[in-house]
């Protein structure tokens, strides 16, 4: 439903954009880059398969252009996916964002 807009209301943020870029040249070691202008903080990495290795990751603060390698040699490639959890500097606001390899 439409309503009208009030001027005296500040506008509404700016989407955020993910940080992260995925190079694929080998899916068992896929490179994660943070591509963002800001770092990222207490980054996580969960792995949702059924191996036996640690399921959980973590990475601390990744700087802009840092890039992590994950081994997922232990892992179903067609089956795993990848959790990437972190939070922003700037609003201190935890994100969350998926992908498979």
């Amino acid at each position: 439903m439409l309503h009208p807009i009030d001027p005296s209301q500040s506008p509404p943020p700016s989407a955020y954009c993910v940080p992260w870029v995925i190079t694929r040249r080998d899916r068992a070691h896929p490179v994660v880059m943070n591509a963002g202008r800001e770092a990222v903080d207490f980054v996580r990495v969960l792995r949702s398969d059924a191996s036996q290795q640690e399921l959980v990751d973590l990475w601390g603060q990744v700087l802009p252009a840092e890039t992590v390698e994950l081994c997922l040699c232990e892992s179903d490639l067609d089956a795993v996916v990848i959790t990437i959890a972190w939070f922003r500097q700037h609003d201190g606001l935890e994100y969350v964002w998926r992908f498979v390899v």
